[in-house]
């Protein structure tokens, strides 16, 4: 009776104006009660009862002040699995079973079946190429001739901007600065190894770190205008992204058996190559496309999802080039993410529910080394990429999509009693 006085009590108070919704927790002094409080002072505000939203696992004094504000509480979506798909990777190495937390009727069932055939047919082998987080702050200069000035001067002074590094993070280091001139305007495009973590916090700080060393060593007119000039690129699909990488560069592979394409995947290996060179090659340049794929997002989303990653980093993350080659009657096929932005621990991975997800894969929390459990989760994901890409390919060529999103996309499937 306690709690629910001071509720009527507290909802009374944000009705006069003496509370902010967005200050129950300071008020109230528990996450918990501010999200109740909340949630009730806008059913009865609005009359629309939410006792689905009230339904949640996650306990907000862990969560407030690192991944929520102004909660009411949290929203279900289903999650499914994929597998056991069979991985070849520096990284990842055996079968693993993959959740999906997706709204789309179709698609697990979809990428299962691409999983199938490349796992009857020995595996995804997979390798990550680079490895580098990115931020990359705007710098004014007077001039050209100063901006030119300025970036040699960056470049005798490395070694002091990764110990300004070391002050902001324990875990992150600098590895790489890739400067880019317009007229008097610098972009000091920095790249950073983050371990575990997908590190975009991280970057920030320390790019942060940078700037303000900047300011004060440098001995001419220059001045850090934003913390982000956008050529990291965040959030954003971005050709420096495709080219340069962001975050894990990674490739997966299969040769996958004409026996096994026509048997599991109902197609032919020339039909589904043809419909990658017109569909994905040629249809996504006619399109003016960044990119060059079926629908990579798709399968991203729904890992970023279950697995606590940033969801609006699909954006970049589902960048990338699918391309197919026949052998004799087989068909290799391979995929290529240059910017998949994901980590292990920070953020959403926190989440009970996440955390479980991440420990079905085995890369749960932080890895020995650091920056293992990122690479091989990278692995597992650029394979799971690669069975959605070949299913796909595979229901265009023998006609069956339409079919397929009939069966699972529309409630027609239904369990017998």
């Amino acid at each position: 009776m306690e709690k629910t006085l001071n509720i009527e009590e507290i909802i009374s108070k944000i009705d006069k104006g003496e509370v902010s919704l967005s200050k129950l927790e300071e008020h109230l002094g528990n996450a918990n009660l501010a999200v109740l409080a909340r949630r009730v002072y806008l059913e009865k505000k609005t009359g629309v009862s939410m006792p689905s939203i009230a339904s949640t696992i996650i306990d907000f004094e862990e969560v407030y002040g690192r991944n929520i504000e102004n909660a009411i509480g949290a929203v279900q979506i289903p999650v499914g699995i994929v597998g056991p798909l069979r991985v070849d990777g520096e990284y990842a190495s055996g079968e693993f079973y993959v959740p999906l937390a997706t709204t789309e009727g179709a698609l697990i069932a979809s990428v299962n079946r691409g999983v199938k055939a490349i796992t009857l047919s020995g595996g995804a082998k997979t390798r990550v190429l680079k490895d580098g987080m990115t931020r990359a702050p705007l710098i004014w200069t007077p001039s050209v001739e100063e901006a030119l000035r300025f970036i040699e001067w960056t470049k005798s002074n490395i070694e002091a901007f990764k110990a300004k590094v070391s002050e902001a993070t324990r875990h992150g280091s600098l590895i790489d600065v890739q400067p880019f001139i317009v007229g008097n305007l610098v972009w000091l495009r920095l790249v950073y190894k983050t371990g575990d973590a997908m590190g975009m916090n991280m970057a920030t700080l320390a790019s942060d770190k940078i700037c303000s060393y900047i300011e004060s060593s440098y001995d001419g007119p220059a001045r850090c205008i934003s913390l982000s000039g956008n050529m990291c690129t965040d959030k954003k699909p971005a050709i420096i992204n495709r080219l340069l990488g962001r975050g894990k560069y990674v490739i997966a592979e299969a040769v996958v058996r004409e026996n096994i394409v026509e048997n599991i995947l109902k197609a032919k290996p020339e039909l589904i190559h043809y419909i990658n060179i017109t569909k994905n090659l040629l249809g996504s340049a006619v399109a003016g496309s960044n990119s060059f794929n079926a629908h990579y997002a798709n399968i991203i989303a729904a890992i970023f999802i279950a697995t606590g990653q940033d969801a609006a980093q699909v954006v970049e993350s589902s960048m990338g080039f699918t391309w197919t080659e026949l052998r004799d009657r087989d068909l290799y096929i391979s995929v290529t993410l240059p910017s998949l932005e994901v980590g292990t621990i920070g953020g959403g991975t926190r989440l009970p529910a996440q955390r479980e997800a991440l420990r079905l894969l085995g890369v749960e929390g932080g890895g020995n080394p650091p920056g293992v459990n990122a690479l091989k989760f990278a692995e597992i994901i650029a394979a799971t990429v690669l069975a959605g890409e070949l299913n796909l390919l595979a229901a265009l060529a023998s006609g069956h999509l339409a079919r397929a999103h009939e069966k699972f996309g529309r409630g027609v499937v239904r369990v017998k009693r």
